[in-house]
């Protein structure tokens, strides 16, 4: 984060020179609660234009044509703020902005309160109430049908071709949880160096270092902060449909990927039943091959879309089935019948790093938490079938999403029995 004394050193002088690329200034007009002026939607465009563009700052309490600092009553800034944070999130996707207040002087050398708006270059490309736009010189333009159509392809082929590489702008080292960061660090190679090799920080165009999205997936202690749909939402259920009135148990899964798969699993340890026969002696029935349900979460976050905004992993347990629905197609050739046979990766970075550095569960009986042997759907397919007596079953939908569903065993239905009865 800019340092205040550095920061109200530069805005002083920008305002001298006025708006330009990167700067835009703006009066504001408060009547009791509201902010009558500048309109949220023009201020919802520029914005998004900054965003497209290379990122820029948007001050509000001053003139533009004028550079006169008029400055925002100190009891309206709470106001201000809100209102900011309510256009950032209708921005589609939803924006990240940094808010700073701050007081610089006006030309009579008065101390006036000012709200300075940082907004960073995108990974995606955003749509404002007005249409596309992006920055060009001290203006935003609306984008042409084939700008769009570049930086659509432009953005769409980083998030498609190593995205978890991609630097997350709002992400700086501060982010980083130190508790987080030990398990990389070897040896007497500096920390920078070792973390950057790793593809976990790097530097964006200013020079500033900032976290990818594998650093921001595993070296913070919320992803869900800078990306807003990183977690794993949890649902159990009485019945066999969704429906809030038969909700037994619901978490969201929300530290780094590592701490989301142990919660869910728990979840589904927590929710799931056990029942029992007696032939002569005790048989315990589970509904679930945990071993099996752990390879299935552990694909979900490893293998899910992160640049696709607003959508979340969802395990959702029934009384006769569980759920996971993964965000993002299958990648690149694989198909539904591939599947058991070949095994893509999505997050190459990602993948490679839980496979190195982080031992799996016990309940696996395997050393790393991922094990690049293509092994987790046949485990997933075959222990399942072996416990419920039905084959889970995969289905992509609208090629956004994967689903799998994981039959549920019960008493009368199961593979145990007879598995006891033939020894």
């Amino acid at each position: 984060m800019i340092d205040t004394t550095d920061l109200i050193r530069e805005l002083i002088y920008q305002i001298r020179l006025g708006e330009d690329s990167a700067y835009e200034f703006k009066s504001i007009t408060i009547k009791g609660d509201k902010v009558t002026a500048p309109h949220r939607d023009s201020v919802a465009d520029e914005l998004a234009a900054f965003a497209n563009a290379n990122g820029g700052i948007l001050v509000l309490g001053v003139a533009d044509k004028t550079r006169e600092v008029e400055g925002i009553p100190l009891a309206d800034l709470d106001t201000v703020d809100k209102w900011l944070s309510n256009i950032a999130t209708a921005i589609d996707p939803a924006l990240y902005i940094e808010i700073r207040l701050v007081e610089i002087p006006n030309r009579q050398g008065e101390a006036k309160p000012v709200v300075w708006v940082r907004v960073a270059k995108s990974v995606f490309v955003h749509r404002s109430p007005h249409g596309y736009f992006h920055r060009v010189g001290s203006s935003k333009r609306a984008m042409s049908p084939e700008l769009l159509f570049r930086l659509e392809q432009q953005r769409s082929m980083v998030r498609l071709i190593r995205f978890d590489e991609q630097l997350v702008p709002q992400a700086n080292q501060q982010a980083i949880a130190p508790e987080l960061k030990a398990r990389f660090l070897r040896g007497d190679l500096p920390e920078k160096t070792q973390l950057k090799k790793l593809y976990l920080i790097g530097e964006d165009e200013s020079g500033q270092l900032c976290l990818t999205v594998s650093g921001v997936l595993l070296l913070t202690a919320r992803p869900a902060d800078f990306l807003s749909s990183a977690y794993v939402q949890c649902v159990a259920y009485s019945g066999t449909e969704r429906n809030a009135e038969y909700q037994l148990d619901a978490q969201d899964c929300d530290g780094p990927v590592d701490e989301q798969i142990r919660l869910a699993l728990t979840f589904v340890k927590r929710n799931m039943r056990t029942e029992a026969v007696k032939r002569p002696g005790r048989i315990d029935i589970p509904q679930y091959d945990l071993a099996a349900v752990f390879e299935a979460i552990v694909n979900a976050v490893a293998h899910r879309d992160y640049s696709m905004h607003g959508a979340r992993i969802r395990l959702h347990l029934f009384a006769d089935r569980l759920e996971i629905s993964t965000p993002g197609g299958l990648p690149n050739s694989l198909t539904i019948d591939s599947m058991d046979a070949n095994s893509i990766t999505r997050n190459e970075t990602l993948v490679n790093l839980l496979s190195r550095y982080y031992p799996a569960d016990p309940i696996s009986k395997r050393q790393n938490l991922i094990e690049r042997r293509g092994e987790g759907v046949p485990t997933i397919l075959a222990a399942s079938e072996r416990l419920s007596l039905r084959r889970p079953l995969y289905e992509q939908i609208d090629h956004t999403e994967l689903k799998l569903t994981i039959y549920a065993a019960s008493r009368e239905k199961n593979g145990l029995v007879a598995q006891f009865s033939a020894e």
